[in-house]
Formats: C-alpha cells, structure tokens, sequence
C-alpha cells in the first residue's frame, strides 16, 4: 500500500466507524439484550462485536501475526447500550493509533489470519471494514425488530425518506402507508 494510498484507507476506515457510531447511538436503550435467534447474538453483544473487530485485527497486523489467546487491552464489553457508542470510538481511535504507526513493509507482510489463511496487513485492514459493513447490517435489522430505527447510513432510511417527501407544514405519510406507495421495492428502510 502506498503512502496515498494508506491515507485513503485511513479515512475511508474512519468514515465507516462516524457509520458504525450513528447506528450505536440508535439503538434502544433498554434492547441491550434483545436476541431474535436464541443462540445468536444480542444486540449488545453484535454491536460490541464491531469493536472487537477494528480492535484484533489492527493489533494483529501491529504484531505480525494472530493467535487464540491474544486479546487487545481494553476491550471488556460494556454492559449497557449508551456505553456502546463512546466504547466503540474509543477502540476505534486506538486501532487507527495502532495502525499508523505501522511503515509499508508492515503492511505487505503475509501475515497467518485466525482461520490459517496467509493475507498481507493491508488485505486484512481492508478486510476489517467489510467485516464491519456486514455485522452493521445485522445490527440494524436486529434493531429494528426490537423496535428501533437507525438513520441513513448510504442514503435515507424510510422515516427520513417520508419526511423528505412531506409537504412543508403539511402531514407526513405513516411508514407503512410509505411501503405500499411509491417507496415500495426502492430497499430504502
């Protein structure tokens, strides 16, 4: 990866995480252990799973390798959905701290990945955000069966679309009313 194009990285990683923050900061305050599949996933425990990411794979990258027992500092989870968002962040930060002052060879380095795969730094890195764009989508769908709306992420969500729609002073439409009309089959919601 080339100077430039580690910058790119580096802002487009950090893009996503303002994303991953917005949808945290939605959640329902009191869905924290919300679990559609009972042996999947609570909604607290996917949404910290997005921190785990930014966090074992840029210290897995840092140190040249991967392995069970390898755990970054900082990463007990926290126990109610408002210490998500700034938890997140903060292990953001660090993973970003992390991955700087990493040098190029770093990057290009074949580095053993947790399920044997050899992958350079920089396909792992990469591979963290779409890991990321993944787990989010399941976040978000889990939120709304717990009865929450997150915001747009890459456009607006079906709240956000109705209400763009409205007249100005006038009534907006109910989202299901939204659904049956014009915005039905758009995938927006």
């Amino acid at each position: 990866m080339t100077p430039q194009e580690f910058e790119t990285f580096l802002k487009f990683w950090d893009d996503d995480a303002l994303r991953t923050i917005r949808i945290l900061e939605a959640l329902p305050r009191d869905k924290y252990d919300f679990r559609p599949d009972p042996a999947g996933r609570s909604i607290g425990e996917m949404a910290w799973h997005l921190a785990e990411g930014d966090a074992y794979n840029s210290l897995g990258v840092a140190e040249g390798g991967f392995n069970p027992g390898m755990r970054p500092p900082g990463m007990e989870r926290p126990k109610q959905v408002e210490a998500l968002a700034p938890g997140y962040e903060r292990v953001h930060r660090e993973a970003v701290a992390r991955v700087r002052g990493l040098k190029p060879a770093d990057l290009s380095k074949r580095i053993r990945f947790f399920g044997g795969e050899e992958m350079s730094g920089d396909e792992i890195l990469w591979g963290t955000i779409f890991h990321n764009i993944h787990h989010r989508g399941q976040l978000i769908l889990m939120c709304r069966l717990a009865g929450g709306v997150t915001p747009g992420i890459f456009g607006p969500n079906r709240e956000e679309t109705a209400a763009m729609r409205a007249p100005a002073g006038g009534t907006t439409s109910t989202p299901a009313k939204e659904g049956a009309s014009a915005g039905a089959g758009t995938g927006r919601g």
